[in-house]
This record gives C-alpha cells, sequence and structure tokens, in this order.
C-alpha cells in the first residue's frame, strides 16, 4: 500500500516569518497538532507541532504574536513521498520518534500529511486487506517507540 492511499491530502502550511498565533490559527482552524512550515516555492523546511510553539512562548516570556515560527520550528525534516510505500513512513516514524510525517513531491514541496493515526485508523478498518503487511502490532510498537522517547527526555 502506498502512501497516497492514507495521508491527508488537503493540508495547510505556514512560513517561518510568520508568527506563532498564525500557526495557532491554523491548528484550531484545522484541528491539529503540526503545521508543516514551507518556503516561498513550498518546499518543507520544518515543523511545528502545538508543544513547540506553547514551549517557545513559554521560555521566552512572550505572546504567540511575539514569537516567529522559524524560532519555535524543527528544522531537521524527516519526510516521505506519496509513492512511498506505508512501511516506510511507519518505520521512519519509529526511528525517528515522530507522529506525523509531511508528504513531499519529488521537488521536496508539501503534499500533504501522514500521521500515526491514519496508520492506526487503516489497521482497525474493518474489512480492509490484511496482506498490506501493517498490523495493529506494528503499529502498537510505533507507538510505544514514540512514547518511550517523550518518557526518556521527561524530568520526571
Amino acid at each position: 500500500m502506498k502512501i497516497e492511499e492514507l495521508m491527508t491530502k488537503q493540508v495547510q502550511a505556514c512560513r517561518a516569518q510568520d508568527t506563532l498565533a498564525r500557526a495557532a490559527q491554523i491548528m484550531w482552524e484545522q484541528d491539529c497538532g503540526v503545521v508543516p512550515v514551507v518556503d516561498d516555492e513550498g518546499r518543507v523546511v520544518g515543523m511545528l507541532t502545538d508543544r513547540d510553539g506553547f514551549m517557545a512562548t513559554y521560555t521566552q516570556g512572550r505572546r504567540l504574536d511575539e514569537v516567529t515560527v522559524g524560532s519555535a520550528m524543527a528544522h531537521k525534516v524527516y519526510a516521505c513521498q506519496p509513492g512511498d510505500d506505508i512501511h516506510t513512513a511507519e518505520r521512519l516514524m519509529r526511528e525517528a520518534k515522530i507522529h506525523r510525517l509531511p508528504i513531499v513531491d519529488a521537488e521536496g514541496r508539501l503534499a500533504g500529511i501522514l500521521a500515526l493515526a491514519d496508520l492506526a485508523r487503516h489497521v482497525h478498518r474493518t474489512g480492509r486487506k490484511p496482506d498490506d503487511g501493517l498490523s495493529t502490532q506494528s503499529v502498537a510498537l510505533t507507538l510505544a517507540a514514540i512514547s518511550s522517547a517523550r518518557a526518556d527526555a521527561s524530568p520526571n
């Protein structure tokens, strides 16, 4: 199965020079916890999670409209292409310990997003063909890997 069969295709993005207030507006309107950051050509240059934004404002003691996306976003981008196999995406999520992957075209332009939740919904779907190789166990292992990274980083 290819990523393009499960990914969300209509994705809002922001730019590094936008404020966190703009990113928060996108997250609110799109009901999501991450916004890809693109350059003027639409190439993905970063990812901003809701946590990134809130921690940046907290640690800087500033408001959302005073902090740029570029100062809070993750600059290291892990991505896949629409024609890649879903196993490639799941493996990358597990290894990079991330919940969501931007999906980009051959030039690096944003084409969509694939979330771990998309994989979970797929394996839980009634009537799906189990021969796609994705299993409840593999998705659970990916979630465990992501969760263990967060637990390891926690001060508690």
